[in-house]
């Protein structure tokens, strides 16, 4: 699962001169939360609407309203961006991006080319459709969290039982998060399933059985 494919192309972008009062502006009338900051074409930098309130509730004060929108009309974007920028490409994984914004607590990133130009941007709200469709939900309501032995042939085994009772695997992911040591945790996303009670007691002969959820997307 590549950035190219989640991201948004048609990139709506600021110039660095521009003041934050008509990037503000620009924001609400488009519906968007982040804009990469241009200078002669040239990706410098990326704002967002806490930026942009932070900065305004910052030079509030005591000043009049009118003194206020004076200020503000003459601050620009690039005095309040922030000063590191962080960028993805578009053949990074989306969980790379995730995990790169997790780490720096910010919730978009430009994507550029080995150039640095500007292809588009990402933003957490991608990485949540990304995730949420890899996962198998719109597909398959039916999630099994089993825990097995982290030995050859343990994934290949359930998916067999579970294929046995008719059921037709959307997705798995495997992880060793909050597992016990030389463990697994299993996750599988399954449909048609002829007997579930069937199901779980016979892999409850052989894993131990997290849970069981059924999940339906108002």
């Amino acid at each position: 699962m590549l950035v190219k494919f989640w991201m948004t192309a048609d990139v709506i972008t600021t110039d660095e001169d521009v003041s934050i009062v008509k990037t503000s502006r620009l924001m609400k009338e488009r519906g968007i939360q982040h804009l990469p900051v241009m200078k002669n074409s040239r990706l410098v930098g990326i704002i967002s609407d806490r930026d942009l309130k932070e900065a305004q509730s910052s030079n509030a004060t005591s000043l009049h309203i009118h003194e206020l929108h004076y200020l503000l009309e003459k601050l620009k974007v690039k005095e309040i961006m922030p000063k590191k920028l962080y960028t993805t490409t578009p053949e990074a994984p989306v969980d790379k991006a995730a995990a790169l914004m997790l780490k720096h607590n910010i919730s978009s990133l430009p994507v550029v080319d080995n150039k640095g130009n500007l292809e588009g941007i990402i933003t957490k709200g991608d990485v949540f459709r990304a995730m949420a469709t890899i996962s198998g939900i719109y597909q398959a309501p039916l999630q099994l969290g089993l825990e097995l032995e982290d030995e050859p042939g343990s994934i290949n085994e359930v998916t067999e039982i579970i294929r046995a009772h008719g059921g037709r695997i959307v997705s798995i992911i495997n992880t060793y998060h909050q597992a016990p040591e030389n463990f697994r945790h299993l996750y599988i996303r399954t449909k048609d399933v002829g007997d579930e009670n069937a199901l779980l007691s016979k892999l409850n002969g052989k894993f131990r059985v997290l849970y069981k959820t059924h999940d339906e997307i108002d």
